[in-house]
């Protein structure tokens, strides 16, 4: 029997099985391609990723983020944009037992428990590790209610092409001008980043909708704005299609520990989620190796708490809250939103989107745009969710 069984071969769970292995425990990683290195682009700040993240693991840093709305901001924050195939090395491990299958439910008793896959094989381990994204495949599954999700298309071209958006020591963090030809509905931004040599991403974004913006509307709306600064199709080298909720409730706890995205890692605000984990991997390592001399039950319980101590559950409460009143705005107003958040000081930038859960960050940030908003985005955001019990009420704001 293992230590920890890992299910999910994500970053979050190959940062969580390789933390596990660093301190001693017998790991094995279930996924159904454990080999896969990941489609996806991930990028963040660079000061949010561990000092054990090596340089090598990076694609590419610039200097510095611009943020478009009413009027040009400009972000001078060092971000980073992973390289996932260096990035899976660095968290390889050649004493990690690697499983090709896919986990369907899991059973516990006093002294451990079995991971089913779906071809009938078991798998006993102490504890178990659910990191499967939002599937949530040994949490509980997906939500029951519709969720908020961050939809984009994005398309890599050269340098040279993607010249008119974002030069070579800067990105794109959230371009808010509406793409041409766009004939109201949601609004969408652009995102842009460095993702190789001589490479960038071009990416429209629906940052958060319930339901999910429909991908064919953000090709259109890219391809629009794209050929408006003479990016034909032609030019484009790959693509990228992305859908996640970004507001799925906190797993309760038991005898399996979400983690990563399983475990609400996912920023409401930006959509992140691998920083956190690569962050939290080795505190949650820490905790299951000094608990389980107590038993599995005491394990995972430190797990889990390690994860989500009082003030992070507040924090995450906290922005989620923040998210329903954003979709609550009337389309036209979600730009002028952001161009107020554009406005507050780098900290009050910082805090809200950081991966920590900070409720006091937070709500100084929050309270710090709902001072500068004007009434029409006041009221809004009050009737969204900011009610008079919320935080910002507390600072004196809620009733002003």
């Amino acid at each position: 029997m293992a230590d920890v069984v890992v299910v999910g071969g994500g970053p979050a769970g190959r940062a969580a099985a390789a933390a596990c292995s660093d301190t001693g425990l017998e790991v094995v990683l279930v996924d159904p391609a454990p080999r896969r290195v990941w489609p996806h682009t991930y990028g963040t700040w660079r000061d949010e990723l561990p000092a054990a993240v090596p340089d090598t693991a990076l694609t590419s840093v610039v200097d510095r983020m611009a943020l478009h709305g009413t009027h040009p901001h400009e972000w001078a924050r060092p971000y980073a944009v992973l390289d996932n195939t260096a990035l899976w090395k660095h968290l390889w491990r050649h004493d990690v037992v690697e499983i090709t299958g896919r986990a369907q439910a899991a059973e516990h008793g006093p002294t451990g428990s079995t991971v089913l896959l779906k071809d009938g094989r078991r798998i006993a381990a102490a504890v178990v590790v659910d990191a499967t994204g939002a599937a949530r495949a040994l949490s509980g599954g997906r939500p029951a209610h519709t969720s908020a999700q961050q939809s984009a298309v994005g398309w890599v071209v050269s340098a040279a092409a993607a010249e008119p958006f974002c030069g070579p020591g800067s990105g794109v963090f959230m371009d808010w001008r509406p793409a041409p030809q766009t004939r109201g509905g949601w609004p969408t931004f652009l995102y842009a980043v460095h993702v190789g040599h001589d490479r960038v991403l071009l990416e429209e974004t629906s940052l958060a909708r319930r339901p999910a913006l429909p991908l064919a509307l953000l090709r259109r709306r890219l391809a629009g704005r794209l050929a408006a600064a003479g990016v034909t199709e032609s030019e484009r080298l790959a693509e990228e299609r992305v859908r996640f909720p970004v507001d799925d409730p906190l797993p309760r706890p038991g005898r399996v520990i979400p983690f990563g995205a399983a475990a609400g890692f996912v920023h409401p605000a930006s959509g992140f989620s691998v920083a956190a984990s690569l962050q939290r991997a080795p505190w949650l390592a820490a905790a299951i190796s000094a608990a389980l001399p107590s038993g599995p039950a005491v394990a995972a319980r430190a797990g889990w708490s390690i994860l989500w101590p009082p003030r992070a559950v507040s924090g995450h409460v906290l922005r989620h809250r923040a998210l329903r009143a954003l979709l609550s705005l009337p389309p036209e107003q979600v730009p002028e939103f952001f161009e107020l958040f554009f406005q507050l000081d780098a900290d009050h930038r910082a805090a809200f989107l950081s991966p920590e859960s900070d409720p006091a960050g937070t709500a100084a940030a929050m309270s710090a745009l709902f001072a500068i908003a004007p009434w029409r985005i006041r009221r809004r955001l009050v009737l969204g969710g900011l009610s008079v019990g919320h935080p910002l009420a507390r600072h004196g704001l809620g009733g002003s």
